[in-house]
């Protein structure tokens, strides 16, 4: 199973990172269409529709994925409307916020998304901003660069909360939804991110102004992907189901991998906009 599970994931890097640093932008967001479909897929059986139902939830998505492309982009990948993008961004980092308070909540909280149908919703309401938020930042300045920041806060969050929480964790963070995280934990991860954020922030020399809105981001980008893997075991939980599918040999399934991008992507590009951030790089 252990070498099933780093041949998996050595494959997967590989991947990713020719996807990012190899692959045209306007390919590049195809190809990530492509994986959000196939994260739309378990998010369909998450949601417990039928296969039927699944397909119907596939068209939805994808056309909530071209209507995005052409709403924030005009299909022109390269030149997105950054206000447009806020918006979406925004709705998204609303979502996240109010899906913490119903992950506190569970299980009296499933009598306000427990339904299949407003699952579904929920699915699109994850998934478009992630693929958006990932085109968005690929296609700026050393953007491949921001996406690999993006993945290293949320290792940073998870190794630190890991670590912090074995040792000193007491107290649950979410005890009907995932007993093993700890407030401990959490901010054990949340420390981890602050010493990253203010050590790029030194080696790119970024003013004291873009430094504090660099570091206020990341930390929420920490918070956000906690929220994110949290939600997406409230759903496992609710289903019944260990893993969103078997995709992954040794992983489970694309949403397995996803779960804390999905949360995290949406908010750091709002703060890597606001920062400017990409002209300090």
């Amino acid at each position: 199973m252990l070498k099933q599970r780093i041949i998996t994931a050595l494959v997967l890097v590989a991947l990713f990172l020719g996807l990012l640093f190899f692959v045209p932008l306007q390919w590049f967001s195809i190809v990530i269409a492509g994986v959000i479909l196939l994260g739309g897929w378990e998010w369909a059986n998450l949601s417990n529709l039928n296969r039927a139902l699944r397909f119907v939830f596939l068209a939805a998505l994808g056309g909530a994925l071209v209507l995005t492309a052409h709403y924030v982009f005009d299909f022109d990948f390269s030149s997105p409307d950054t206000d447009r993008a806020r918006q979406i961004l925004a709705v998204a980092c609303g979502w996240w916020a109010l899906a913490f308070l119903w992950v506190q909540g569970y299980p009296a909280s499933a009598m306000l998304w427990g339904n299949r149908w407003a699952r579904g919703f929920i699915g699109l309401v994850v998934l478009v901003p992630a693929w958006l938020s990932v085109v968005i930042l690929q296609g700026l300045e050393h953007g491949a660069w921001l996406v690999l920041f993006v993945v290293a806060v949320v290792v940073a969050a998870d190794v630190g909360a890991y670590f912090v929480g074995r040792k000193f964790g007491k107290h649950k963070l979410a005890r009907e939804v995932s007993p093993g995280k700890s407030w401990e934990g959490f901010f054990g991860g949340l420390a981890a991110c602050l010493v990253l954020a203010l050590g790029v922030s030194v080696a790119f020399d970024l003013p004291t102004k873009n430094t504090v809105l660099f570091t206020v981001g990341v930390l929420v980008t920490a918070l956000a992907s906690v929220i994110g893997d949290l939600v997406e075991s409230m759903f496992k939980r609710h289903r019944g189901i260990k893993d969103s599918s078997r995709i992954l040999p040794g992983h489970g399934g694309i949403l397995d991998r996803l779960d804390s991008l999905t949360a995290a992507l949406p908010v750091f590009t709002m703060a890597a906009l606001a920062s400017e951030l990409p002209k300090y790089l």
